[in-house]
């Protein structure tokens, strides 16, 4: 039998092996990186600092800035590490390590949008027995279930990832270890691996997906019968703001995660990520910012404070 060389370090081949774009893109994500870090950290300042943002509503918004900054700042960071430096190789601990946290986080947001649109669904649907039915324990109870379930989502995708064996190949088809990617790479069977991804994809991601908009049938006929325009536009902006988002994290998973073999090789495997690791993270916040009218007044209410207070100075 030919002699195999075992490898415990993986090389990320990036976006593109172009020397011009290098620099490029490295500005480009830089500047995405840091806007997801202001915009999501302004979002949950505004959310713990305001009192009229102490809500349920916006603890779990609060809840899904700090997701998105965590699952940004699992990728990103290496990515532009990468570009600047041009030294691509990561060793097999931090690739295990990066999957395990972004699997954690992503996980974690998908079950938090299920939460989000039933507390939506409350607020809407039985506004008079709201606080009874979503007091602050019932929140925390409800923040804590989505972050353990993550937690154990991502043990088992990893514990199993840890049974592979990689050899002959070592060259990663991406800018991060992700769990397709590495398929692609072992030279040992991951048919238990993709069973696992189909298996837990359909009872959390398909589960959470239903969970997510099923509410919604009943939210969209209790806006239909509201009397007030204006009462009616503004729980519409609240829930298209949270549908897009839903649309746009499940969308971009479900191209990664659900195609026909890991082996099966695609010109956008390299693009697909870019959404849900670096833009999703992005345009979260904006969304949700530039759409709710509570935030809006927040930051306003906040940045009256900060002018008058440096003009003074």
């Amino acid at each position: 039998m030919r002699n195999r060389t075992i490898f415990n370090e993986f090389i990320l081949l990036g976006l593109s092996d172009l020397p011009a774009l290098q620099l490029p893109l490295f500005i480009f994500f830089l500047l995405v990186y840091l806007l997801t870090l202001i915009w999501n950290f302004l979002i949950i300042t505004l959310i713990v600092f305001d009192t009229h943002l102490h809500i349920p509503m916006y603890f779990y918004l609060g809840n899904l800035a700090s997701l998105d900054l965590c699952c940004s700042s699992v990728t990103v960071p290496r990515m532009l590490l990468d570009l600047y430096t041009k030294c691509r190789q990561i060793t097999m601990i931090a690739c295990i390590t990066q999957v395990f946290s972004f699997i954690f986080f992503a996980t974690s947001e998908v079950l938090l949008l299920a939460a989000m649109s039933y507390d939506r669904y409350t607020a809407i649907c039985q506004p008079l027995h709201y606080t009874q039915i979503m007091p602050w324990k019932v929140c925390i109870q409800l923040a804590s279930i989505v972050w353990c379930v993550g937690f154990a989502n991502s043990l088992i995708h990893t514990l199993f990832v840890l049974k592979l064996t990689f050899c002959e190949l070592n060259f990663i088809e991406s800018f991060f270890c992700d769990l397709p990617q590495l398929f692609q790479i072992s030279c040992s069977g991951a048919y238990i691996n993709i069973l696992l991804i189909f298996i837990l994809g359909v009872f959390l991601g398909v589960g959470s997906l239903i969970l997510t908009f099923l509410p919604y049938v009943s939210i969209f006929k209790t806006v239909l019968k509201m009397q007030v325009k204006g009462k009616r536009s503004k729980v519409f902006s609240t829930c298209t703001s949270h549908l897009t988002v839903v649309f746009i994290f499940y969308f971009s998973i479900m191209i990664n995660y659900f195609r026909p073999s890991p082996s099966h090789h695609l010109a956008g495997d390299k693009v697909v990520p870019v959404f849900y690791t670096v833009i999703v993270p992005l345009l979260n916040p904006l969304i949700y910012s530039l759409r709710n009218e509570d935030i809006r007044t927040a930051f306003h209410n906040v940045f009256r404070k900060i002018i008058p207070a440096t003009i003074e100075n």
